[in-house]
This record gives structure tokens, sequence and C-alpha cells, in this order.
């Protein structure tokens, strides 16, 4: 189905279903965005975050015996 049979597909659909329609792809597309921009973030700090000593002073940390006081 090509963009034009869908667009007259959509234009045939009563004002409530076009508007559901449009919620759900805008949902959609911010969903997939916000995914995108996440992804990037990780991938750029990444780097940062294995070899910066401030961000990895307590990883020195994680393989000491931790015991509670009481």
């Amino acid at each position: 189905m090509s963009t034009s049979d869908i667009l007259k597909e959509i234009h045939q659909l009563p004002l409530n279903e076009k508007l559901f329609l449009i919620e759900k792809a805008l949902k959609g597309i911010l969903r997939q965005n916000y995914i995108q921009q996440m992804t990037i973030a990780a991938e750029e700090l990444g780097n940062e975050y294995k070899t910066n000593s401030e961000l990895t002073a307590f990883s020195n940390l994680d393989w000491e015996d931790f015991y509670e006081t009481r």
C-alpha cells in the first residue's frame, strides 16, 4: 500500500478515528526519538564512565565483601 493510498483511507475515517490514529502515530514517533536520543547519549558517555577515575572510584569496592553493622 502506498502513502497516497494510506492517506486516502485515513481521509475516509470519522474524526474520532483520525484523532486516535494521529495520537498513536505521534506517541510512537516520540517514543522512537526518545530511545534514539538515549542510545546516543549512552554511547557517548560509555567510555567516560569506564575511564573517568571520579566516576569509577567506588568500582574498586565491587569485589569487596559487604558486612552490615548492627
